[in-house]
């Protein structure tokens, strides 16, 4: 069996854990010493994650570059421009050789809405550094990303607390 430099990995589907998932594999590459950075897409910094608390102590290089759902935006041109400038960020650092790990969480709603054209982002990942390792996280990940991929997953929702009235708890959602 072949060994990879590095490899690309795709959470997708409607079902809950595909940034808590790659957040896992966050937690699990610095513990191995790897340099890791996250940018975020679409989460915009009114949240105050857990995970971004996390890798705040671990001195994890963290950009949180959207302005939130879209469906809260009060500028969908502000917001596209947001979600544009987030790839600008994350091609310069596939591209930097700075990181063992890169997680772009949610970047799939980035392609889906039309500011990043999937090409660009194929492009992007297939110019990586050679030993920079990708997590690609969202819902309808596009073809050419799965084609991509190494490893692809499909979160499926079977239930949800949300759909029972429950909000989104601290410290299982956030």
């Amino acid at each position: 069996m072949a060994r990879a430099e590095s490899i690309v990995l795709v959470n997708t589907g409607y079902g809950k854990g595909k940034s808590s998932a790659a957040f896992g594999v966050m937690g699990r590459a610095w513990a191995r010493g790897w340099r890791v950075g996250v940018v975020q897409f679409i989460k915009s910094g009114k949240w105050k994650t857990g995970e971004r608390k996390l890798a705040d102590h671990l001195e994890i290089e963290w950009h949180t570059l959207g302005d939130g759902f879209t469906w809260e935006s009060t500028d969908l041109d502000e917001t596209a421009a947001k979600g544009r400038h987030a790839w600008d960020v994350a091609a310069a650092k596939l591209a930097s050789g700075d990181f063992d790990l890169l997680i772009l969480d949610e970047l799939t709603y980035a392609v889906k809405y039309g500011w990043v054209d999937v090409t660009d982002v194929v492009e992007g990942v297939r110019a990586r550094a050679p030993h920079t390792n990708v997590v690609i996280t969202g819902r309808d990940a596009p073809e050419e990303l799965v084609a991509l991929a190494d490893t692809v997953t499909e979160m499926r929702k079977v239930k949800h607390a949300y759909d029972q009235g429950i909000k989104a708890k601290k410290g299982i959602e956030y």
